[in-house]
């Protein structure tokens, strides 16, 4: 039973990390380190969803999950089950293992449908898409609409709209070029992907969800910080501020657009030149690293 209160205990303090994390303004100065604290409480909250109705299950062998695991397939192989090891017991675990399997189910159904639908627009954009010299590195699409969005993969693609070349000046396009090159250098995709797959895996935990939100919101203010290092922060704010006003934006599924999130929240950002909070973020590591390793040492043991 120790186990399992143990595992009650992480998820209880990832919702507890979730929601200061939620609630705090530091995270916007360094959002790398807190995509990482980020990471390690969804990291967290995966394996104890899993680690909680196992360790339930488990409480005759009285030894952590991992090694429990094991003297039970040992066990169900000889045909000796302890006593007190009731089908009931065994039910547990499998709602633990069925966890995982959803776990692992909607991610691999996350990268298939993330997937195919980049194939798809990756195949649009052979037909319909032009390279102007004016603009290297970058695909145009002949639309009125503002587009700037980085569709990401083993070859990414930077595309803006003719909308876009018209609604910003040169310094602006390029601050934009910069921010979408820096989501296909860092894979920021890849960091979203984990908290789809929860998402969709855990929809009882509302604030899941909302952590996911968090998560786009502090890679899209991880882009602009690459881009305001090449180009300063006023290109960028300003080619913000246009996209805000534009009436029509496009954002392809599967891809990142420079217009999808809180725009004035990040155009403020930008304009505050307030230093990473070093302390406060290595604090933050600390806690969220050590909230992972918990679960993981259970399922090792």
């Amino acid at each position: 039973m120790a186990y399992a209160v143990h595992f009650a205990g992480a998820v209880l303090a990832c919702w507890l990390t979730a929601q200061v994390l939620a609630r705090a303004t530091w995270t916007w100065r360094a959002p790398r380190v807190a995509i990482v604290c980020w990471q390690a409480v969804g990291l967290a909250l995966g394996l104890s969803a899993m680690g909680l109705p196992m360790a339930l299950g488990l409480t005759a062998y009285d030894r952590p999950t991992g090694g429990a695991l094991l003297a039970l397939a040992d066990d169900l192989a000889h045909g000796t089950l302890p006593a007190g090891v009731t089908a009931v017991h065994l039910g547990l675990v499998g709602v633990g293992f069925g966890i995982g399997a959803v776990l692992l189910g909607t991610t691999v159904r996350s990268v298939y449908s993330t997937v195919r639908a980049q194939r798809r627009h990756r195949d649009l954009l052979t037909l319909v898409a032009r390279r102007d010299p004016a603009i290297p590195g970058a695909l145009v699409l002949d639309h009125p609409g503002a587009a700037a969005y980085c569709l990401p993969g083993v070859r990414p693609r930077v595309v803006v709209s003719a909308g876009t070349l018209s609604l910003l000046d040169r310094a602006e396009l390029a601050a934009v070029l910069a921010h979408e090159r820096a989501h296909a250098q860092e894979r920021h995709d890849l960091v979203l992907l984990p908290f789809t797959a929860l998402r969709r895996a855990l929809p009882w935990f509302r604030w899941v969800g909302a952590a996911h939100e968090r998560v786009a919101l502090l890679v899209e203010m991880r882009a602009d910080d690459k881009a305001r290092a090449l180009h300063a922060e006023a290109p960028l704010a300003g080619a913000l501020r246009r996209f805000a006003a534009a009436g029509h934006r496009i954002t392809p599924a599967g891809t990142l657009g420079l217009g999808d999130r809180d725009l004035d929240v990040r155009v403020q950002r930008l304009l505050v030149a307030d230093r990473p909070p070093r302390l406060l973020g290595a604090a933050a590591l600390a806690v969220t690293t050590t909230l992972a390793a918990l679960p993981i040492s259970l399922f090792l043991s």
